[in-house]
């Protein structure tokens, strides 16, 4: 029986860990080939031996020109076009209005806002007509947290994107969608907590709270949503943003 992504090219950012990794996990079980990207070669190449032959890794940061240009070559040489695009890499800080700096609001845009343009603006000429793009966003667009602004206006920026480029990108029937996931146990959540076991348990029992379906996803729950929206089974989903978020920003 063949996957919904049988015989699909995929290019997944930011998927060493965390959510990029479960999703570049349900890709290939679901039949398709994958390029994933990371900053950090360690855990980048864990990431593809884990995945096995159907994954290509590729040392690269989002928000430089440069190595997306490299990344995107290489596509070109290898796969010859992309059927699913999940720009998913982003992250950043959290300081409080008055303590903000340039450095902290460049580096959370740059990742966010300017790194996911451009992973999308360059993919055009590899994106197949018909293809499916996925954005990653955050509740954090809709749900006010201290010390969270740059981070939340740079997610909010994606939900526009989304907006306007289904309409650029229309006569080619390039869907463009937003998943957006709430308190997730990925190393990034984790790692708000240090490295101590019982910091991290507090904080996900007490963000598990506060969401109305009583705990924090795991990563393979979005990876389901990005299967989702990657796959025909959303062909007539784009322009959204899809919340998985456990009812955070919904109730």
């Amino acid at each position: 029986m063949s996957g919904r992504l049988e015989n699909k090219v995929a290019v997944i950012t930011g998927g060493s860990t965390g959510i990029g990794f479960a999703t570049a996990k349900r890709f290939v079980t679901e039949g398709a080939s994958v390029f994933l990207t990371g900053r950090r070669a360690p855990e980048l190449d864990r990431a593809a031996e884990m995945l096995g032959p159907h994954a290509v890794q590729v040392l690269a940061d989002s928000s430089n020109l440069d190595d997306l240009d490299r990344l995107y070559e290489i596509i070109r040489r290898e796969a010859g076009r992309i059927d699913i695009l999940f720009a998913n890499a982003g992250g950043g800080s959290n300081l409080p209005l008055g303590s903000i700096t340039e450095e902290q609001y460049d580096d959370t845009f740059g990742r966010n806002v300017k790194g996911v343009l451009f992973t999308v603006q360059k993919a055009l000429p590899l994106l197949v007509d018909g293809a499916s793009v996925i954005l990653t966003g955050s509740t954090a667009s809709i749900v006010a947290m201290p010390s969270f602004s740059v981070y939340g206006a740079s997610k909010a920026a994606l939900r526009s994107f989304a907006r306007h480029w289904t309409l650029d990108l229309k006569q080619r029937r390039i869907r463009v969608n937003v998943l957006s996931p709430g308190p997730t146990k990925t190393p990034g959540l984790l790692g708000l907590a240090s490295d101590d076991r019982a910091a991290q348990q507090a904080m996900l029992d007490q963000m598990a709270s506060e969401l109305p379906i009583g705990r924090v996803a795991d990563p393979d729950e979005i990876a389901g949503a990005a299967l989702f929206l990657a796959s025909d089974d959303s062909s007539f989903v784009t322009g959204a943003e899809l919340f998985a978020d456990g009812g955070q920003a919904q109730v």
